[in-house]
């Protein structure tokens, strides 16, 4: 019990007023960066890095903390309020709460995400403190032919859950491919796809695909509808409370606990951030829906499309820290940039870390959980304000949309011809939602394919080509062994979802 006598130690430094001040600076400060789309967490601590020069350690590792959650939750914000994720961990929650927002239920979105993030980062928190060592030993049995069959688990699951047609499914996969094959070829140093332009050799950003999809693509999506119906209709006023009352918490807790479960070994794994445990969390409320038949799913917004990816979201980044901490790896981007943070004191994260700094880690730990604390107790009550923000006219809002996502994009590389490909993948985002293309296989794709290739080539190399390697552990069997349940389920789900809508539709036809 020496971590709980250590952990006590580290509230009696974080407890101080000064230091106290520096969580609810940080969380302020990370929300208000985190809101803007093309920013989010990770450019959080990053641009907020300079301002704990003047601090000593322990007070810019308390700040980091709060800064380093703060910036999570602006991520949600953004995307619930106005479909522009303001990172790549947001867009699973961003489905169902952008939903529940144009229903009038952003507050009630919003309350959902910030309880989501407190519960998901809370336990993690708990288990990285008391578990450290049995979380980041999962970081050292993923090998290559194991984060291949993880890539591939979350490509093929999520196509075939989130999809109403298992075909669009993979059709949109096949686009999150194509844009994440354009750039340079990591393995052989060759160009792919780039025209011969240098420009995009770096390949195309996540943020632009991001923004581009979800915020542009909405925004044209809107303005072709206004144009067709002749009128910009009219604006759903948010309403109700961000609490959640006893049947919306009996609907949210499973959620919130089965994306913790999905976080938090996620967040000692370097695959690609929280994206994939959000993703899963997402298709398995979507699952669950179908199966008891949510009409809310989908349509209005479901509570639990948010509580899941939230809770997924935040206990990644939870575990994240103690795999920083204990291993020195960063499993995510702002777990990177907290390595610079680390690094700017002249600390190395790593085994030692715990015995060489001591006197700042447990503050840092200490601090993680009041962080999430007082960003609870700051946005739960000003959900309902956030969600004013909806009640500005359409034309005002989607413009404003607009000018903000495609300032968020320049902000990057201060490129114009990121704002033009921004603005073609809108137009294909625009396409997709004509022709109902799920949109969640897109994305995922392009995070996850570069990891995908990578290490398929790497397996396959320490193989010498021998393909049998990627089934040769008991972690990718039994993840192809579960994929293959689900997607059988998946097909069996719609084979008697396209038989039940035809009866329906011959009964319609009879009474006719």
């Amino acid at each position: 019990m020496d971590q709980l006598g250590h952990l006590m130690e580290g509230f009696a430094v974080a407890f101080t007023p000064q230091n106290l001040l520096f969580l609810v600076i940080g969380a302020v400060l990370g929300t208000a960066v985190g809101v803007l789309p093309g920013l989010g967490s990770a450019m959080a601590v990053a641009l907020l890095l300079p301002v704990t020069f003047s601090l000593d350690p322990t007070g810019a590792f308390i700040m980091f903390a709060s800064i380093y959650f703060g910036g999570l939750f602006g991520d949600s914000t953004s995307g619930i309020l106005l479909n522009t994720p303001g990172n790549s961990s947001a867009i699973a929650t961003t489905f169902e709460g952008h939903r529940m927002a144009k229903d009038g239920r952003a507050a009630k979105a919003l309350g959902t995400s910030a309880i989501g993030a407190f519960i998901g980062g809370t336990i993690a928190c708990i288990l990285v403190v008391f578990f450290a060592p049995a979380i980041v030993q999962l970081a050292t049995i993923f090998g290559p032919a194991e984060y291949f069959a993880l890539a591939v688990f979350a490509f093929v699951a999520i196509s075939a859950v989130v999809a109403d047609s298992i075909v669009r499914g993979l059709v949109s996969l096949g686009l999150g491919f194509a844009l994440a094959l354009v750039g340079i070829d990591g393995m052989t140093g060759t160009e792919r796809f780039t025209a011969g332009s240098p420009v995009l050799f770096d390949g195309i950003s996540i943020i632009v695909i991001t923004v581009g999809l979800l915020a542009l693509g909405e925004v044209l999506h809107v303005g072709s509808y206004i144009r067709r119906s002749g009128g910009p209709g009219a604006v759903v006023a948010p309403k109700g409370s961000p609490m959640l009352n006893a049947r919306e918490w009996r609907q949210a807790l499973p959620a919130f606990l089965r994306g913790t479960a999905f976080g938090v070994p996620f967040g000692a794994i370097p695959v690609g951030g929280s994206e994939v445990p959000t993703f899963l969390a997402y298709g398995t409320e979507k699952r669950l829906a179908k199966r008891r038949n949510d009409p809310d799913f989908g349509t209005r917004g479901a509570i639990q499309g948010v509580a899941g990816p939230e809770a997924a979201g935040n206990a990644t980044a939870g575990s994240a820290m103690g795999a920083l901490l204990g291993l020195g790896i960063p499993t995510s981007a702002t777990a990177a940039m907290m390595i610079a943070a680390f690094q700017q004191y002249g600390m190395q994260p790593g085994p030692l870390l715990f015995e060489r700094s001591g006197d700042l880690v447990w503050p840092l730990l200490a601090s993680l959980f009041l962080g999430l604390i007082i960003l609870l107790i700051i946005n739960l009550p000003f959900a309902a304000v956030w969600a004013k923000l909806l009640l500005i006219p359409r034309h005002y809002l989607y413009a404003g949309i607009s000018v903000v996502a495609m300032l968020g994009i320049y902000a990057i590389a201060s490129r114009t011809v990121d704002l033009w490909m921004a603005l073609g993948i809108g137009v294909v985002g625009l396409i997709m939602r004509r022709f109902a293309l799920p949109l969640a296989p897109v994305l995922i794709a392009a995070i996850l394919g570069p990891l995908a290739e990578t290490q398929l080539r790497r397996a396959l190399a320490v193989s010498e080509g021998d393909p049998t390697i990627l089934v040769s552990s008991p972690i990718t069997v039994v993840l192809y062994l579960l994929l293959a349940v689900v997607v059988g389920v998946s097909v069996l789900q719609h084979t008697r979802h396209t038989v039940r809508r035809r009866k329906t539709d011959k009964a319609d036809a009879l009474v006719r």
